[in-house]
């Protein structure tokens, strides 16, 4: 529902928090070999692919939630379709997108919705969601969050956070539900 973008968006933005240069983080490796960063959960290669030019650690630091809800809003939210997801499944979706790209996390949804998961939201898949119990698909995608997340090489060195997130969004998106 398009009613929830502001609403998710400010979650998210919460939930990721400011700067980070981690160089454990694969998502602060760019592609040119130079050291990356993040800041509000946007990393440096995606605001550089945004914005089409190169920035500086610096210019990551400067970044305010205005200035990336334009890049959260069309590669993410747009992404997986948050306009015609059920209130509460939308911000579960786009936060997981944020976190894993919205190609898994659509794949993700449909694991949980138990339909092939290719990876578009059609119609078949959004139906599928139609005709969900909400608690229940919230309930089963925290499960594949959690074993998607439990897969990854580093695991061991972020999962504790993950699996917080996954239960942080899994509650708060349930009181969501309309």
């Amino acid at each position: 529902m398009i009613s929830n973008w502001d609403k998710s968006f400010d979650l998210v933005i919460k939930s990721e928090g400011g700067f980070t240069a981690d160089e454990r983080d694969p998502g602060n490796k760019l592609p040119d070999g130079r050291k990356g960063s993040t800041m509000l959960g946007c990393t440096q290669a995606n605001w550089e692919r945004f914005i089409n030019k190169q920035v500086t650690h610096d210019d990551m630091k400067k970044l305010t939630p205005s200035d990336v809800k334009p890049l959260y809003k069309a590669n993410y939210w747009d992404a997986v379709k948050g306009d015609e997801l059920p209130s509460g499944v939308d911000y579960a979706v786009f936060d997981f997108a944020i976190n894993s790209g919205p190609g898994q996390s659509r794949k993700t949804l449909q694991r949980a919705l138990r339909v092939i998961p290719d990876g578009v939201l059609g119609q078949n898949t959004l139906k599928a969601i139609q005709a969900a119990d909400g608690t229940r698909l919230l309930e089963d995608f925290s499960i594949e969050k959690t074993r998607f997340y439990q897969g990854l090489a580093t695991f061991d060195t972020y999962g504790k956070g993950w699996l917080k997130r996954v239960a942080e969004v899994k509650e708060i998106a349930t009181k969501m539900l309309a």
